[in-house]
């Protein structure tokens, strides 16, 4: 029995160890997303945004309203035409890869953000 007891503890302390493990890696990821917002590199977004998101609301135009713009100044910033803007915000056209990257310039967000 005594052996019994022994791998019983063993097996408790690989749990235990284990579990600390996983704690040290979540502890580690908070301290570097938190180091990432506060250089900048990251931002948090309100529920309301992530669930306009999720709902496949057309990104553009979630992250546009965001900033607080409007579709003639992000169109402005993007070097593009409000009615192109208004186009892509509805689905009627894609952009290319070009246009996307400089209104995700322009949002402050990555293409992916945006796509």
């Amino acid at each position: 029995m005594a052996n019994l007891n022994g791998l019983f503890y063993l097996n408790e302390e690989y749990e235990r160890l284990l579990a600390d493990v996983e704690m040290l890696h979540v502890i580690r990821a908070y301290d570097e997303v938190k180091q990432a917002l506060a250089a900048g590199e990251e931002e948090l977004i309100p529920d309301y945004m992530v669930r306009q998101l999720l709902d496949s609301e057309n990104p553009i135009r979630v992250w546009r309203e965001y900033r607080a713009l409007t579709q003639a100044e992000l169109a402005h910033a993007a070097g593009i035409s409000t009615a192109y803007l208004s186009q892509l915000e509805s689905g009627k056209r894609v952009g290319t890869a070009g246009v996307l990257s400089r209104i995700a310039q322009s949002l402050n967000v990555t293409v992916d953000d945006i796509i």
